[in-house]
């Protein structure tokens, strides 16, 4: 653990949970006002950065601002002190307040917005509604004496390498023999510089996703009691795991649509939405998807959705899926809120052995009242 936090180490851990290449390209993900190296004790969370919430993490005082949904997401052609855009950012600078952002990238992330939105519906069997990545896998083989193998395979296991399906800790072991000749200014674990050895070892093969690799290796490497381990490291065509945006999956019993209104208003907390259907048909398979997802309502019809939750519905789409026979439900776009105690809860349980405190923004930033 670094002794001092920078915005950059916390950048790492979000980086972790939602890669930027997952991201739209035409998405502005990560930083976007402040320095990478700048300290940080305090985080604010927030769904959007407008200028009520910088008041608050300037009260609070907060060196950082993780949102979802990006401060600069259009070009600025001119800092304007005297607009809303060009007060947030004069505020921000002055109080050294940085801001990142995480939002396509956390949308299709596993376990990110759309998992978080399934999970108040308690949706089971989802899978994302429509793919937009598949993480390359490989195949690492380590070559080691077979009094080391637990040591691997833990070195395996603490990176999350070896997964297949639901099952963990996958390997597969050959029996072999090992042979070096230890060289000039060696100090091997096992033989005598200049002998020819022969030695009893194991090779360890497991399936390791691209993003863990790297780590994954680093810890087989430390764990190996050789000096100069061997290992393979092959590309393979296995299909892992989707990612994408959406979830669609299926709700812990048949209800009518009413009774599913009646769900996602408690759920996501909203006191009103709007439906395209009929409110007495029933629901078993349903799609969601935060935000504003109306080009994505035939995805929901092809995957057979009996219903459809998403926000910021407009007439002619909400009227062709209706009559398309798929039953909308626009709950709104600030459903998304439900990213800030997720975020807060996922960046406590990294940061709990540092001093940084990690606060979910008291604003609300939903612009419409219903009256």
């Amino acid at each position: 653990m670094p002794k001092n936090w920078t915005n950059k180490d916390v950048f790492q851990i979000m980086e972790d949970w939602a890669p930027a290449h997952l991201a739209y390209d035409w998405d502005h993900v990560g930083l976007q006002v402040g320095s990478y190296k700048q300290e940080v004790s305090k985080i604010l969370v927030t769904l959007d950065v407008v200028e009520p919430v910088v008041d608050e993490a300037i009260e609070k005082g907060i060196d950082l601002i993780i949102a979802h949904h990006p401060l600069l997401f259009k070009a600025i052609h001119t800092l304007d002190m005297d607009s809303q855009k060009g007060r947030i950012i004069q505020k921000l600078i002055q109080h050294g307040i940085s801001v990142f952002a995480a939002h396509t990238n956390l949308d299709i992330a596993a376990g990110g917005v759309n998992d978080m939105l399934a999970d108040c519906l308690n949706l089971q069997h989802r899978k994302p509604l429509v793919v937009t990545y598949q993480e390359p896998l490989y195949k690492l083989a380590v070559y080691v004496p077979e009094t080391h193998i637990e040591q691997i395979l833990d070195a395996f296991a603490v990176h999350g390498a070896g997964h297949i399906g639901n099952y963990s800790h996958c390997s597969f072991q050959t029996k072999g023999i090992g042979t070096f000749k230890p060289l000039e200014d060696t100090i091997p674990f096992i033989g005598t510089p200049h002998q020819l050895e022969e030695v009893a070892e194991k090779k360890v093969e497991t399936i390791v996703p691209q993003r863990l690799l790297h780590d994954t290796l680093a810890a087989v490497i430390a764990a190996h009691p050789y000096e100069e381990p061997a290992y393979d490291i092959y590309p393979l065509q296995n299909k892992t795991n989707n990612l994408g945006l959406g979830r669609i999956g299926m709700l812990p019993k048949e209800m009518t649509t009413a009774e599913l209104c009646s769900v996602v208003k408690s759920a996501y907390q909203v006191d009103n939405l709007r439906i395209a259907g009929n409110l007495e048909s029933s629901a078993t398979c349903v799609a969601i998807l935060g935000g504003s997802g109306e080009k994505y309502i035939d995805a929901a019809i092809r995957a057979g959705a009996d219903a459809f939750i998403t926000g910021d519905l407009s007439f002619h789409p909400a009227l062709d899926g209706k009559l398309d026979g798929i039953t909308l439900i626009d709950p709104g776009h600030h459903v998304e809120k439900v990213m800030i105690n997720g975020t807060v809860s996922y960046l406590k349980a990294q940061l709990h052995q540092t001093e940084i405190e990690v606060l979910g923004s008291n604003v609300d930033t939903e612009p419409f009242t219903f009256i």
